[in-house]
């Protein structure tokens, strides 16, 4: 089985973790090109400039929509951040859209906080809530 794992930058080092875990089980696992960039140097999340150029050179949506593509599973790392439980950004939207639409299980750690202005398509999507462990995803696979 394949998986992909994403979520926002701020957590690069928790979706490693996650993946490694996973991997450790025998399963296939993806992660972003960029992501080893956001766990050795983490302030890039924070320079705009800088995360747009390393986004353009690993043309990171394509090769990440490519990804969930070929996975059967979409593993959403949405920690609280910025305030926000849950915390979806816009790529994590497109991506959820895009695993949606090609029918993959789609699994989130954390509920969403409903107050947000996705929260209406989240729910027709239907996602599979892990209360908060990566590995409470196995409960779920094959």
């Amino acid at each position: 089985m394949k998986i992909t794992i994403g979520g926002s930058m701020t957590f690069a080092k928790e979706q490693l973790e996650a993946s490694k875990f996973l991997e450790e089980r025998g399963y296939e696992v993806f992660l972003t090109e960029d992501i080893s960039h956001f766990i050795e140097q983490p302030e890039i999340k924070d320079d705009a400039e800088k995360s747009l150029e390393l986004s353009i050179k690993y043309d990171v949506i394509r090769e990440f929509f490519d990804k969930i593509a070929k996975s059967d599973v979409y593993l959403v790392c949405n920690y609280e951040k910025n305030g926000i439980p849950g915390y979806l950004g816009a790529s994590v939207l497109m991506e959820i859209g895009l695993a949606y639409y090609l029918n993959k299980q789609i699994y989130l750690l954390f509920d969403i906080d409903h107050n947000q202005k996705y929260a209406h398509e989240i729910e027709i999507i239907k996602p599979v809530i892990l209360n908060g462990q990566p590995t409470d995803v196995l409960k779920y696979l094959e």
